[in-house]
C-alpha cells in the first residue's frame, strides 16, 4: 500500500477566506502549506464569498457533516433592479427593473421566507441533473431544469438599507440554504429583481468570525518550512455544539466495541438539550471525546468513534 505524502495532522483550521477562490483552491492551499496528508473543508462558499471556511485535517474530516449540518450565519448585500444567470455579481445581466422596494415591502415580504421553506436553486450550483453538475450545463447554455428543495431558514432580517439600490441582510439557516436564491426570490416578492453583490459568512456551527485566520497569516512563516500545526484547533471543537454525555471507562470501552448501552442505566446523566428520539450526544470518558452516539428505541447507540 503506496504511504500518502505529506504530515499525519489532525485539527481544524478556521479560514476568513477571501474573495475570487473556491474552497477546494482555499483547501489545496493549506493542505500544501501545512504538508498535510489529509483536509476537507466544512461547507462550500461561493467564488465572490468571504469568511468562516472551516478546514477538517486527518480525522477532523471525520467530523465534516456534523459541522455541515450545523447553524450558519451570514450578510449579504442585494443590488436591486438587476437580475444575473448567477444570481449574483459574477454573472450576466439577463433581467432589469425600475422598481425600488420600501423597507417595509421588503420586511413585510421576509415572513414568508422564514421558518421551513422550499427554495429552487441557482442554476450556477453543484446540484447533480442526470449525472452532471448544474453548472457545467448552464455554461454550456444548457439551463438545467432545477426542483424546488426544502431548506430551513432561523431568521432573516433586513439590517441597513444602504440607498434604494442596496438593502443589507442578515441571515441565520440550517444546511444547504442557498443565499443566492434567498436574494433572488425576495426581489421577486416585492415586484422587482436583484442578485448578491457580496456574501460574508459569519459563523459554521461552533466557529465564529472572530475565530476566523486570514489565509495569508494561516501560511505566513518561512516559505521552506511547513506552516505551523499550532494555528490547529482539537478534532472535538467542531462537535461543541452537540450536547455532551459523560460514561465511565467501561461504558466508553462497550461503545467502541459497537455494543448499545441501556438509557436506563445512564438516568441523571443525559442531557436534558438531547432529544431521546434519535438525538445525537457528544460522548466524553473524563477530558476524552470518545465519539458520538444516538439515543434511540431506549439505548444509546454508536454513531461515530474517535
Amino acid at each position: 500500500m503506496r504511504r500518502r505524502k505529506g504530515r499525519p495532522l489532525n485539527g481544524w483550521l478556521i479560514v476568513d477566506k477571501p474573495a475570487g477562490m473556491t474552497s477546494t483552491d482555499v483547501v489545496n492551499r493549506v493542505r500544501r502549506g501545512f504538508d498535510a496528508q489529509k483536509a476537507g473543508h466544512g461547507g462550500t462558499l461561493d467564488p465572490l464569498a468571504t469568511g468562516v471556511l472551516p478546514v477538517a485535517f486527518g480525522a477532523a474530516t471525520k467530523t465534516v457533516p456534523y459541522i455541515m449540518d450545523g447553524t450558519k450565519l451570514y450578510h449579504f448585500t442585494l443590488k436591486i433592479g438587476e437580475a444575473r444567470d448567477t444570481d449574483d455579481a459574477d454573472g450576466e445581466v439577463i433581467e432589469t427593473s425600475d422598481v425600488r422596494p420600501t423597507d417595509a415591502q421588503f420586511n413585510a415580504a421576509l415572513e414568508a421566507f422564514r421558518g421551513e421553506i422550499m427554495q429552487i436553486p441557482p442554476i450556477f450550483s453543484a446540484i447533480k441533473v442526470a449525472g452532471e453538475r448544474a453548472y457545467d450545463m448552464a455554461r454550456e447554455g444548457r439551463a438545467p431544469v432545477l426542483e424546488a428543495r426544502p431548506a430551513r431558514v432561523d431568521r432573516f432580517e433586513l439590517i441597513e438599507r444602504v440607498d434604494a439600490e442596496t438593502a443589507i441582510f442578515e441571515v441565520q439557516s440550517g444546511k444547504g440554504v442557498y443565499m443566492r436564491s434567498l436574494a433572488r426570490d425576495l426581489a421577486r416578492a416585492c415586484g422587482t429583481v436583484g442578485h448578491v453583490a457580496t456574501l460574508r459568512r459569519l459563523r459554521v456551527g461552533p466557529f465564529h468570525e472572530q475565530d476566523a485566520i486570514s489565509l495569508d497569516n494561516c501560511l505566513a512563516g518561512d516559505d521552506n518550512a511547513p506552516a505551523s500545526p499550532t494555528l490547529l484547533r482539537p478534532v472535538s471543537t467542531a462537535l461543541a455544539d452537540i450536547p455532551a454525555l459523560a460514561v465511565t471507562d467501561d461504558e466508553a470501552a462497550a461503545l467502541s466495541h459497537g455494543q448499545a448501552i441501556s438509557l436506563v442505566t445512564l438516568l441523571g446523566r443525559i442531557p436534558e438539550a438531547a432529544d431521546p428520539a434519535g438525538g445525537l450526544v457528544r460522548v466524553t470518558a473524563g477530558t476524552r471525546v470518545t465519539g458520538l452516539a444516538r439515543l434511540e428505541d431506549g439505548l444509546l447507540k454508536p454513531e461515530r468513534l474517535f
